[in-house]
């Protein structure tokens, strides 16, 4: 019964981050491999499905492999590989072999986005089970949060944000949240925004009108707003650029995903994977795999 099914949607390239740079001890494969990032990432995604309360049935996870796509194409200052630690860079192919022998779906993006794959897949499978839970904190997914049908869950702040969230953070709905970062930008996709935007004036401004081309250039016909003048000002001579922004932060929800929603049923590790365990010196996480194995 889909009431029953809850579907975890896992930012897998966020994960291998949070691992690389968080306080956890170092770890060396048994042949001399740095294997922080990838350790820890196991351990997260054991955890995760250990969760009693995350009561996972289906689950998948999506890596920015490498971290380059579309948007490049659009915009050469959008986010890439440039500048990224190559020890960490190194060890995103691990992570995806560390994730399949974990008996996670994976989706490895190289056009497309992480962030298009869980958006795409929110989108097609939301009506054939109770929940989807996006494992991720990027305010760009929030434009597909639906009530407390879809949402994210931030684990590091433990925190579930629901459509209610999502107003509550941004000011806006979740329709209007590529807009919102058209106007404000978002550093961490190396959108730069609209000089002069914040939070408060975007979100003013997008309750009203919804989108960015729906914004009059005439500022006596907005809402009550400190500086319009010189807003509608910045808005004109950039809103090719915002419209631009608003396009890089919107989703592709139309990434060709090939499996169904019974491939994403999680049936337990591989077999591989306590050999897996033993090549890359994490004999410790083996009996942890069986449990969930055992669990079926």
């Amino acid at each position: 019964m889909a009431d029953v099914k809850r579907l975890h949607l896992v930012d897998g390239t966020f994960e291998l981050f949070r691992a690389y740079y968080s306080k956890r001890p170092d770890h060396t494969t048994p042949d001399g491999r740095p294997f922080k990032a990838v350790a820890g990432l196991v351990s997260s995604m054991l955890t995760l499905l250990e969760d009693a309360d995350e009561a996972v049935t289906h689950v998948a996870i999506a890596f920015d492999n490498p971290i380059r796509s579309f948007r490049n194409d659009l915009f050469p200052a959008y986010k890439s590989d440039e500048g990224m630690d190559p020890v960490l860079r190194g060890q995103f192919d691990a992570a995806e072999e560390a994730a399949a022998a974990l008996g996670l779906t994976v989706w490895r993006m190289d056009r497309w986005e992480a962030d298009d794959a869980l958006g795409t897949a929110a989108v097609r499978f939301a009506d054939q089970v109770g929940q989807v839970r996006i494992l991720s904190p990027d305010k760009d997914l929030g434009q597909v949060v639906r009530g407390s049908h879809i949402v994210l869950v931030d684990r590091i702040r433990q925190k579930v944000i629901d459509e209610a969230a999502v107003v509550e953070a941004r000011g806006v709905p979740p329709a209007s949240i590529a807009d919102f970062l058209g106007l404000t930008g978002d550093t961490a996709d190396g959108i730069p925004g609209i000089a002069g935007f914040g939070a408060k004036s975007a979100a003013t401004l997008l309750q009203a009108f919804g989108h960015i081309q729906q914004i009059p250039d005439d500022p006596s016909t907005w809402p009550p707003l400190r500086g319009a003048e010189r807003l509608a000002k910045a808005l004109a001579a950039e809103r090719p650029l915002a419209l631009l922004y608003a396009r890089l932060a919107t989703l592709a929800l139309d990434v060709p995903l090939p499996e169904d929603l019974d491939a994403l049923r999680y049936r337990g590790p591989t077999h591989p994977f306590a050999s897996w365990c033993a090549l890359c010196g994490l004999e410790r996480y083996v009996a942890r795999g069986q449990r969930l194995a055992a669990r079926g």
